[in-house]
């Protein structure tokens, strides 16, 4: 693999997964914010944006471990992937803390928790790409940092 020719899409990619995962959990806060009761059911289910999330990550991170390139598609694959991991965390501490309903998802606990996970979440991207690059496109792309 050319590390060098590679490298600066980590950084970009970061940005772009941060700036997915940030917006997903505040468009959907604000959504369910504004209709509370409106559910996605199918088939008499009722389908939970954890379910929708693990799908857009699975659908969003194959093709970001299988191609290593920087394109349209990987670029999309990675707002995919983490528009489904925000979903996924959000929906996950709401079911472990509350009791699942439509009204505790509006509760503080349920609020603060998804956005510690997915707070949590920027962090880890922000460090693991800060770690690689030291912060800096220019050394990714010059191949001066060590490589893994």
């Amino acid at each position: 693999m050319d590390y060098a020719a590679g490298g600066a899409q980590a950084p970009h990619r970061a940005r772009l997964l941060v700036a997915s995962m940030l917006s997903t959990f505040a468009f959907i806060r604000v959504m369910m914010w504004i209709s509370p009761d409106a559910d996605f059911n199918l088939a008499g289910y009722n389908i939970h944006h954890l379910y929708t999330g693990l799908l857009l990550v699975v659908s969003g991170g194959v093709p970001l471990i299988l191609w290593s390139h920087r394109s349209r598609t990987t670029d999309l694959a990675c707002l995919i992937f983490g528009c489904g991991l925000s979903l996924a965390l959000d929906e996950w501490v709401y079911l472990i803390v509350t009791d699942g309903s439509n009204a505790a998802y509006l509760l503080p606990i349920s609020f603060w928790g998804g956005a510690f996970l997915v707070s949590l979440a920027c962090l880890y991207t922000a460090t693991l790409a800060n770690l690689r690059f030291g912060g800096s496109a220019k050394a990714a792309s010059d191949g001066t940092r060590d490589r893994p």
